[in-house]
């Protein structure tokens, strides 16, 4: 990644937690994230209104914020028409893939654990890629969608807070690098073997 990197946020989104059925059986999850708008508090534990329904894989200090490229929205939707999930080509909105943000410009090969995003204001770590589960696949309409997550790399990172304060859609960040020796995609290659089988 050149020097100074930056990357800009696009929208922010919250999740409540509702009831959703995966496999025939009625569990709770807040995936579904909506976009809201304005300056939205963010602390340690994440986004002011944002919820989890199972602290052991969202949340906490570590998963305080997932975060998604924009730039796979597109490549998702034509996966969703290829399987037969939808009918129609309309676009994913942001918060389909349960992400708090969409960024624009800061791509999983480019990022590496330990690198910051600098908003000035707000300042977030990257502590891991995303592992999809069940929930995923439900929500995506299609039984492969984990294991495409995982082949393709279109993953998101999560985010520790370290410095709390207010995020606004439209905020442009510079990436402080870290230690860089685990891009997101290696790591989330480490883990894939679970997913693969």
């Amino acid at each position: 990644m050149p020097p100074h990197a930056s990357g800009q946020l696009l929208s922010i989104q919250t999740g409540q937690v509702r009831p959703l059925m995966v496999g025939g059986r009625k569990l709770v999850s807040a995936i579904g994230k909506t976009t809201v708008s304005g300056p939205v508090e963010l602390g340690l534990l994440g986004l002011a209104g944002d919820e989890q329904a199972d602290l052991s894989v969202h949340g906490g200090l570590s998963k305080a914020v997932y975060a998604l490229p924009s730039e796979h929205l597109p490549w998702w939707q034509a996966q969703r028409q290829a399987q037969g999930a939808t009918m129609f080509e309309e676009a994913l909105a942001p918060g389909y893939l349960g992400e708090n943000l969409s960024l624009q410009g800061l791509l999983e090969h480019e990022l590496f654990i330990g690198d910051r995003l600098d908003f000035g204001d707000v300042v977030l770590r990257v502590t891991q890629p995303r592992e999809p589960c069940g929930k995923f696949n439900a929500v995506m309409g299609y039984a492969q969608a984990a294991k495409d997550m995982v082949q393709s790399g279109r993953c998101g990172f999560y985010l520790a807070v370290d410095k709390p304060g207010f995020l606004q859609a439209g905020a442009t960040c510079q990436v402080l690098a870290g230690s860089r020796s685990t891009r997101v995609t290696e790591a989330l290659q480490h883990k894939a073997w679970k997913h693969l089988r």
